[in-house]
C-alpha cells in the first residue's frame, strides 16, 4: 500500500507544480486551443487558451511509477507495466499529433476521422499482441482471450484473434469516450480520477487475493498478472490528474486536449482489461457511456430523419444551449459519474461476498 500511496503523491507533487511551467511554455509557444465556430457561442471566449496539457500527466505518471518502484517498491517494472504505460503513452502520442495539426492550420479539427482511427488503432494492436502473448511463469497472460466482467468468464472464450479485435475496440471506445466526455473545463477530469481511483481498489484488492501467492477464505483468488502494477499505475495517473484538475477547473487555464482525452481513454481502457473487468468498464465509466451514446443517437437521427434528438451533442452541449451553467453542468456530472464507479465497485466487491456465503 505504501508504494500505491507513494506513487499517487509523486505524480500528483510533478503535476500540480509542473502544470503552471507547462502553461508558461504553451503560452510562448502560442499553442492554444481552437474553438469550432459551430459550437456554443460562449466558448468562444476560451480561444487561445493552452492545450495538450495531457502531456503533463502522462509524463507525471511515468516518472511517479518509477520512483514508487525504485524508492519504495520491489525495484521491478513488470511487462504489465512496460505495456500499459506504452498504451497510455502511444494513445497520447495519437492525440498529440492532432491536436499539433489544430494548432500549426489554426483550425479546430487535426487529423481526419481515418488517420485518427488508424492511429488508435495501430496503438490498440500493439497493446492487444503484447497483451496476450508475454506469459509469465505460471502462464498468465497481461489480458485474457475471455470475456470479463468482475472476473473472467470461462464460457466465453474469444481466441487470440477475436480477443485482439475485441481490446482494439474496447481500446479506441474508451479513448473517444473521453475525448468526447472533454467538453467543458474538468468534466473529463474528475471522472477520470474516480474510475482510475475504482481501479485501485480493484487492483489492490486482486493483489491482496491472486492466486497462486495469496488467497482469500475458502481459496477465493483472482487468476490476474501483476495487480500491485495496475494499481500503482491507476494511482500514479488519478494523482497526476487530481494536480491537473486545479488548473483545469473552471475557468481552466489549461487544456488536457487530445493528447490527454486519448491517453486517459486507452489507459482506462487497459486497465480494465488487465483487471478482467472489461464488461464492468461500462459502469465504472457509465458517464463516458451515456455521453457517448448520445453522439450516436444524435447521428442516427439525423441522418435517418433529419431530426436532432439534442439541441447539441455531446450531450453537455445541449444542457449549455438549455441554460445550464457551465460549472452546474461539470459538478453534475461528476456526481452521475460518481454513482457509476461506486455502483461498479459494489458489484465487484458483491462477487467476492457472494461466493464467501456460499
Amino acid at each position: 500500500m505504501r508504494s500505491v500511496l507513494a506513487a499517487a503523491f509523486v505524480a500528483f507533487v510533478v503535476s500540480i507544480f509542473g502544470t503552471p511551467v507547462a502553461i508558461r511554455y504553451l503560452h510562448r509557444l502560442k499553442f492554444g486551443q481552437e474553438i469550432r465556430e459551430e459550437g456554443p457561442k460562449h466558448h468562444q471566449s476560451k480561444r487561445g487558451t493552452p492545450t495538450m496539457g495531457g502531456i503533463v500527466f502522462i509524463l507525471a505518471t511515468v516518472i511517479a511509477y518509477v520512483v514508487a518502484q525504485i524508492v519504495i517498491g520491489d525495484h521491478r517494472i513488470s511487462p504489465t507495466a512496460v505495456t500499459l504505460l506504452g498504451l497510455f503513452v502511444g494513445m497520447g502520442a495519437v492525440g498529440f499529433v492532432d491536436d499539433y495539426i489544430k494548432i500549426r492550420k489554426k483550425r479546430s479539427l487535426g487529423l481526419n476521422k481515418r488517420g485518427k482511427l488508424i492511429g488508435q488503432a495501430v496503438v490498440a494492436a500493439a497493446f492487444a499482441f503484447l497483451a496476450l502473448n508475454l506469459p509469465d511463469e505460471n502462464g498468465y497472460t497481461i489480458a485474457s482471450e475471455k470475456l470479463s466482467f468482475v472476473r473472467d468468464m470461462q464460457w466465453a472464450h474469444l481466441t487470440q484473434v477475436g480477443a485482439a479485435l475485441f481490446f482494439a475496440f474496447v481500446v479506441i471506445a474508451a479513448a473517444n469516450g473521453v475525448n468526447l466526455t472533454d467538453g467543458l473545463d474538468g468534466l473529463a477530469t474528475g471522472p477520470s480520477i474516480m474510475v482510475l481511483s475504482g481501479y485501485i481498489l480493484i487492483g489492490f484488492w486482486q493483489y491482496r487475493h491472486i492466486c497462486g501467492v495469496v488467497e482469500g477464505p475458502g481459496g477465493y483468488c483472482y487468476t490476474v498478472r501483476d495487480p500491485l502494477d495496475t494499481a500503482l499505475i491507476a494511482a500514479a495517473a488519478a494523482g497526476a490528474l487530481a494536480g491537473f484538475l486545479w488548473w483545469n477547473a473552471p475557468p481552466a487555464r489549461l487544456f488536457m486536449g487530445d493528447t490527454g482525452a486519448l491517453g486517459i481513454g486507452g489507459l482506462i481502457a487497459g486497465l480494465a482489461l488487465t483487471t478482467r473487468t472489461t464488461l464492468l468498464l461500462l459502469i465504472l465509466g457509465g458517464l463516458f457511456v451515456i455521453v457517448t451514446m448520445s453522439v450516436v443517437i444524435q447521428i442516427i437521427s439525423f441522418r435517418s430523419t433529419g431530426r436532432r434528438v439534442f439541441r447539441m451533442a455531446p450531450l453537455q452541449h445541449h444542457f449549455e444551449l438549455a441554460g445550464w451553467q457551465e460549472t452546474t453542468i461539470v459538478v453534475r456530472f461528476w456526481i452521475i459519474a460518481g454513482f457509476f464507479v461506486a455502483a461498479g465497485l459494489g458489484i465487484f466487491f458483491a462477487d467476492y461476498l457472494d461466493v464467501l456465503s456460499q
